[in-house]
């Protein structure tokens, strides 16, 4: 007859060795929140890296955690603890090695970052793993509990060692392997080294007697981490290269030998022509560029202060279209900059100033009315980060614009337009004179998609600046004056105490 799982036997009783069992709580509870904060990164070329991606992540891995310690306790009560842990541990590693192609498979389907999809593409991925290897947790305490007089300093301990592995799963992943590393292959390192421990586990508690239990885990755990490790390593790289940031990846442009589009997460960010800084491919860096030329001297040098890197299109521009301008470049990537370099021909120059960092923190360094052109071209996805668009921010973007400079700034919206006109009203805060820059819709409105907004502490050459664009991008739409301000009635002004960005915002549809 074969051996069931459930009959205790003398060895299945003694506990783990104290410093065994506080290690492989600390393990486990580390591997979850490697996952965890490998889960943003992954899910980002599909849905971008919003408050949405990360409330879904971590929602998902809190889930995980709840269904697995409970039912790891409950199974711990019913099963030998000493023959559950081996088992655990090698299927939960197989699930780790299956956690990217699913969220590849369940991403690549539509393309709108909805709530419901950023949920579902977050559970798929992540539930599973989080709900196995949080159930070893209640399993060793189990084991270890050998007198109830203990069952405090016992639990006390284990719990303490489980929050030390998550605090240290955070810290070596956000800080040292995701940007060292590819993701696929910390991943699959990650579960490669639990089917190992698993392994080991299985081996030493079966005593040379494999039940018939233990045997089946083993052969499902080997069988799906086989799946898993040839579907991650037959799948193309969705990125170039993956940061702590983006992932990055540079596209060959069809028409165009020269051309290349650098895309950042799910946004197709600059295009940039490497032998023709003048080729401006996109609609809105083309209505930008025509904001940039407007400022005096015609032709001539300035300083610009580009807030967010990409492509650098801008920099490029104004180095080619005005010889001895300055340009200074705030960018929180410095990878962005070296696919630039290596990709993309940017070539390093005295006059070109790259601050690697945040640029609320970079901005506040530079000089009082030193520039005559900001640009704020800063994304993380589709929307502008928070802190960038807010009241307090944007006195800061003020004070450094010359008399006669102007600010012009990106910002992508859709439907209502919600975010672009909160945005917009809070420049007006600041600026003397605003004017948005839009894509013909119906009955000749703004469209949604990119919204330029350019803004001056003097007054517009309005007329001029619209033939400008009448010749350069005939469909673009101009709001100035009274119909300007129609457009941001009731909008509300964004502040570091309250900036909704995310929930303002209206994706694609």
């Amino acid at each position: 007859m074969t051996e069931s799982l459930t009959e205790p036997d003398a060895p299945s009783k003694k506990p783990l060795p104290s410093l065994m069992a506080g290690a492989l709580v600390f393990f486990t509870a580390g591997c979850v929140l490697v996952l965890e904060i490998l889960g943003a990164r992954l899910l980002a070329p599909f849905v971008g890296v919003t408050l949405r991606t990360y409330t879904a992540i971590i929602g998902t891995a809190l889930a995980g955690i709840s269904v697995g310690t409970w039912l790891g306790g409950k199974a711990a009560d019913r099963v030998s603890p000493r023959h559950l842990l081996g088992p655990l541990l090698m299927l939960g590693g197989a699930s780790v090695t299956l956690m990217v192609p699913t969220i590849r498979l369940v991403g690549s389907g539509e393309n709108s970052p909805g709530t419901l999809r950023v949920i579902m593409i977050a559970a798929a991925g992540l539930f599973l793993p989080a709900a196995l290897l949080s159930a070893v947790s209640p399993t060793v305490v189990k084991l270890q509990l050998s007198s109830l007089e203990r069952t405090g300093s016992v639990v006390g301990r284990l719990s303490a060692l489980a929050t030390a592995g998550s605090i240290f799963g955070t810290f070596i992943t956000g800080f040292v392997l995701v940007g060292r590393f590819r993701l696929t292959h910390i991943t699959l390192a990650t579960g490669a080294l639990l089917l190992a421990v698993g392994f080991v586990f299985v081996l030493t508690t079966s005593l040379g007697r494999f039940r018939q239990a233990t045997l089946t885990a083993v052969v499902v755990a080997v069988g799906l981490s086989s799946v898993g490790f040839g579907l991650a390593g037959a799948q193309d790289e969705l990125c170039d290269r993956d940061t702590p940031y983006y992932c990055l990846r540079v596209v060959t442009d069809t028409a165009s030998a020269s051309g290349r589009t650098l895309l950042l997460d799910t946004l197709s960010h600059s295009f940039i022509n490497v032998n023709d800084p003048l080729d401006l491919r996109f609609w809105y860096v083309q209505s930008m560029a025509t904001v940039v030329d407007s400022v005096e001297p015609p032709g001539g040098a300035i300083s610009a202060l580009s807030i967010g890197g990409g492509g650098l299109t801008i920099p490029r521009y104004v180095a080619a279209t005005r010889p001895g301008s300055f340009n200074t470049v705030l960018e929180v990537d410095p990878a962005v900059i070296e696919v630039n370099e290596r990709q993309l021909g940017l070539e390093r120059s005295p006059l070109l100033d790259v601050r690697i960092g945040d640029a609320r923190a970079n901005v506040s360094r530079v000089p009082d009315s030193s520039q005559q052109v900001v640009v704020g071209d800063a994304f993380a996805s589709e929307s502008v980060p928070w802190h960038l668009t807010t009241t307090e921010f944007l006195a800061e973007v003020r004070r450094v614009v010359a008399p006669g400079g102007v600010f012009v700034i990106n910002v992508i919206d859709y439907g209502p337009l919600d975010l672009a006109r909160a945005e917009i009203a809070t420049i007006k805060r600041h600026f003397n004179d605003v004017i948005v820059l839009g894509q013909r819709g119906e009955r000749d409105e703004i469209s949604g998609g990119n919204v330029v907004v350019a803004a001056t502490p003097g007054e517009f050459d309005v007329a001029g600046l619209e033939e400008a664009l009448a010749k350069r991008v005939p469909q673009t739409v101009t709001l100035h004056g009274e119909p300007l301000n129609k457009f941001v009635s009731g909008a509300q002004v964004l502040t570091d105490d309250f900036a909704p960005v995310d929930q303002l915002i209206t994706t694609h549809q």
